[in-house]
């Protein structure tokens, strides 16, 4: 019985591994990759949709997160390399503007990096 449960445990942590970590944005369903300087990101079952935002170096980028995961996780989103970060309610939308972001690649996630996106600034 200590067997079974031990196995069921460890492929309990494979399976969480493999959805959070391992799983490539590109493999699930995303809007256009076009360059924006306004965007909706729908935060929900545990993905930003899009996970990929594509934008133009030195113009004005606008956020509209619209937070429908109640979990707990998905409560902030962090911009790293940019120093942004925001608290994002459950059924409501957040709007985060980047003044002017330089060219470059960045990430944004949860508090606990677990939702993951990234931010292409061309």
């Amino acid at each position: 019985m200590t067997l079974l449960i031990n196995l069921a445990g460890l492929l309990l942590i494979a399976l969480i591994i493999g959805w959070f970590w391992l799983s490539q944005p590109g493999g699930r369903k995303t809007r256009s990759q076009q360059i924006v300087s306004e965007t909706t990101v729908i935060v929900d079952n545990g993905v930003y949709d899009p996970a990929v935002i594509h934008a133009r170096a030195g113009q004005p980028l606008t956020l509209h997160f619209q937070r429908k995961d109640p979990s707990p996780c998905a409560e902030q989103v962090v911009f790293h390399g940019l120093d942004v970060s925001a608290f994002l309610d459950t059924g409501k939308t957040t709007t985060i503007t980047l003044d002017n972001p330089a060219a470059g690649e960045y990430r944004f996630t949860c508090q606990m990096q677990m939702y993951q996106g990234r931010l292409v600034v061309d």
